[in-house]
């Protein structure tokens, strides 16, 4: 199926079905979330009841970057549409702005997700930066003040694999942190249940060495609006373990490390000199380690099914039941309805931006007992978790 088939009826049918399979997921789990408080009051804004973390409907669906299959990522709208359709989570990735302010984006160079490149007189902004040994030349988002940013306009990353999205491009700005915070409240109020974040600090270490760490400001603002505690309605995460662990000693929301590829080795070791690579970090000792200041761990999908050099998913790696054994939930990324994301022997079709067999995938990644997963197409993963709670 075609991603213009997809916004037809036919797709229409399928948000239904997902938000009413979501019901049927999430009732019991979501409604433990939000029990009352100690003071006996329902908590709806996203302070937590008794619960946590841990009660969360299994799987859990996270709306990668909001609903990005279907609306540009990091947006209000994007988010909107991900709570919407039943997402069980949604998820930010913050930087800074030259004045300190954290920022809903996926990166730093907002080349790509904004209209930046038409404003004349930011043109004398771009230039070339190295982030985490990557030389990159564009816009960064801490070479502008959040008057600024506001005054560009976000637009789809993907247009080539996304041509539809990129009928939204200019109809969102960039949103705050501390907006996305207010609007999870006030749709907590509406909905009369916690609406649950998913947040990542982007390039930490590189940000600090610009005076513009991440992390203290973000626990100014977990603590604000009372996201700061153990069962908060929020998962905090990076790819730099050394994040969490600064972020441990700031807040209880619960921590989560991002795992790249096995040979690959996070940034924060590389500028301490740690010989470490993820491929280390997801032996016994390295999950020991990551559980001694995280609850959980964020691999990519191939550390939990590696693929063959054809792109077809193998055999399940130890990964899920050796995190589970140190206690440690499993939330992997990422998955994608259009065949050129998916594992070859799902793909279905010569067009790489149709649709092909995300069900099926969806299936074998569960299949390995799996906490989570992250998705741009919540309403397909809802259905394929509802399908898997079925069996």
């Amino acid at each position: 199926m075609t991603e213009r088939a997809q916004t037809g009826p036919g797709r229409r049918t399928l948000l239904g079905a997902a938000v009413l399979g979501t019901t049927a997921l999430g009732t019991t789990a979501l409604g433990t979330a939000s029990t009352a408080n100690a003071a006996g009051r329902v908590a709806t804004d996203g302070r937590g009841g008794d619960g946590g973390y841990r009660d969360l409907p299994v799987p859990t669906v996270i709306g990668h970057r909001g609903a990005s299959g279907y609306r540009p990522e990091h947006t209000l709208g994007s988010y909107q549409l991900a709570l919407d359709m039943g997402a069980h989570i949604v998820e930010q990735d913050l930087v800074p702005t030259k004045d300190g302010h954290l920022v809903c984006r996926h990166e730093n160079d907002i080349t790509g997700t904004t209209d930046v490149a038409d404003h004349p007189e930011f043109a004398s902004r771009r230039t070339t930066k190295r982030v985490d040994g990557v030389s990159l030349t564009g816009w960064f988002t801490e070479d502008f003040t959040l008057a600024e940013l506001k005054t560009l306009r976000a637009k789809e990353r993907i247009p080539g694999n996304r041509q539809e999205n990129t009928l939204y491009d200019g109809r969102w700005e960039i949103p705050t942190f501390e907006e996305v915070l207010r609007w999870a409240e006030k749709e907590g109020r509406r909905r009369g249940r916690p609406v649950w974040l998913y947040v990542e600090t982007k390039h930490p270490t590189y940000f600090r060495g610009l005076g513009l760490g991440l992390e203290e400001p973000l626990a100014k603002l977990l603590r604000r609006h009372g996201r700061h505690r153990a069962n908060s309605a929020l998962l905090l995460q990076s790819f730099e373990p050394d994040s969490m662990r600064r972020l441990s000693k700031l807040v209880a929301t619960p921590r989560v490390v991002l795992l790249s590829g096995p040979s690959e080795r996070p940034w924060d070791f590389v500028e301490a000199g740690d010989p470490r690579t993820v491929a280390d970090l997801v032996k016994p000792a390295g999950l020991k380690w990551i559980a001694s200041f995280a609850q959980g761990i964020g691999p990519t999908l191939d550390l939990v099914i590696p693929k063959d050099g054809q792109g077809r998913l193998t055999t399940p790696t130890t990964l899920v039941a050796d995190a589970h054994a140190r206690g440690l939930v499993l939330h992997p990324y990422t998955m994608r309805n259009e065949n050129t994301f998916l594992p070859a022997d799902f793909r279905r079709g010569t067009d790489p931006n149709a649709y092909g067999d995300a069900f099926g995938a969806f299936q074998a990644y569960f299949a390995t007992g799996i906490d989570g997963i992250f998705s741009d197409n919540p309403d397909t993963a809802l259905l394929a978790a509802a399908d898997s709670a079925a069996r």
